[in-house]
């Protein structure tokens, strides 16, 4: 990382590039925890307890090094690139999730709590579980309705999810896709740079090869023409 920093043209252009911030934060927690064994010592015991979470925090970023094929992978440079253009896209999706369970979390807890009596639904924050992974047709099966009126509700939630989030995954899969062709092209031109120089050559030669040189010129005909028209003849 440091090699490369120093090859960088603009040091702050390497620093902000977000493959580059990832690079930084899972390096670090090695020499932080590192650096602060050493400064703790022997008798720095309770130092190292109370940084001891921050630390075991730090050394779980290790798992951004995942994030680095990036770099070589075309479908994680796409899906990057998609998620930065469609941020609007994805802020609709969440909005649409929020309102349909600000609407039938309340509406479940009402059909279990007071008419089928569970006790699953305890509360209506509770219920708010139960709605995501309802609508986004998860359903892990800790949280069921029993009675009828919250089968329905269960049932108008999963059919709402579905219709909800088929919305703006249209549009994301439109921009991953032109996302993805973008990517592939600069990739191509810029493993194939040769041919592109060679087929420019060729095609000077051939307007060089196709332009018409002065003695061949209609006017130089004429000149030539006339000159012997005036020569005398000879004896």
């Amino acid at each position: 990382f440091l090699l490369r920093s120093l090859q960088a043209e603009s040091k702050c252009a390497f620093l902000r590039t977000p493959l580059n911030i990832i690079d930084i934060l899972a390096i670090l927690p090695f020499y932080v925890s590192l650096l602060v064994g050493l400064a703790a010592g022997p008798a720095g015991s309770k130092l190292l307890e109370r940084a001891g979470l921050v630390l075991r925090l730090l050394r779980a970023l290790r798992v951004l090094y995942v994030m680095r094929l990036a770099r070589h992978s075309l479908g994680l440079r796409s899906l990057g690139l998609t998620v930065r253009r469609c941020a609007r896209e994805f802020g609709l999706l969440l909005l649409f999730l929020c309102v349909a369970m600000a609407l039938f979390a309340p509406l479940v807890h009402l059909a279990e709590r007071e008419l089928g009596a569970r006790r699953d639904f305890s509360s209506v924050p509770a219920s708010y579980w139960w709605a995501v992974i309802s609508m986004t047709t998860v359903g892990y099966g800790d949280m069921v309705p029993r009675s009828l009126p919250g089968q329905v509700v269960a049932l108008s939630s999963i059919l709402s999810g579905i219709l909800l989030m088929a919305f703006p995954v249209t549009s994301i899969f439109h921009t991953f896709s032109r996302s993805y062709s973008e990517l592939k092209e600069q990739q191509q031109r810029a493993a194939s740079p040769e041919p592109a120089l060679g087929e420019d050559s060729t095609r000077e030669d051939s307007t060089h090869s196709a332009t018409p040189t002065e003695d061949s010129s209609p006017d130089a005909e004429r000149a030539d023409s006339a000159r012997d028209e005036r020569s005398p003849p000879r004896r």
